[in-house]
């Protein structure tokens, strides 16, 4: 699940994944993404990941892999990240980056999670 972090506002969308992610979440942020453009900015993602979760469930990884089905996601808006701030655990890296290529034009910046305030302050300043 795709929880929306506190701040969420302006131009920035900030979440927390803490279980397994699909097209619902996607949707979730999608008026998001919407009411940003809309102010003809470009949207700055926070995207943390707690594999650490109390949720009982075996964690958003099944075998390493993210639950996305591209093959019916259509990233429409792709064009339309500005930055993307990943904060998790080492071993996600690589992972994370290659999820992330529909996003071609966005800087994708990763954070451990030891470095969560300074992602947060990179999506927040503005920084490129």
């Amino acid at each position: 699940m795709l929880q929306l972090l506190d701040f969420t506002g302006q131009n920035i969308i900030a979440t927390k994944a803490d279980d397994l992610l699909g097209l619902k979440d996607y949707e979730k942020i999608h008026p998001f993404i919407h009411n940003i453009i809309n102010t003809g900015n470009k949207v700055r993602w926070y995207f943390e990941m707690d594999d650490d979760s109390n949720s009982g469930s075996t964690g958003f990884w099944e075998d390493g892999v993210i639950e996305i089905n591209y093959g019916s996601m259509k990233f429409t808006h792709s064009d339309d990240i500005e930055v993307i701030a990943i904060v998790g655990d080492k071993k996600w890296e690589k992972c994370m980056k290659s999820i992330m290529k529909p996003f071609k034009n966005a800087k994708v910046v990763y954070f451990e999670m030891a470095e969560k305030e300074k992602a947060k302050a990179w999506i927040i300043n503005n920084e490129k």
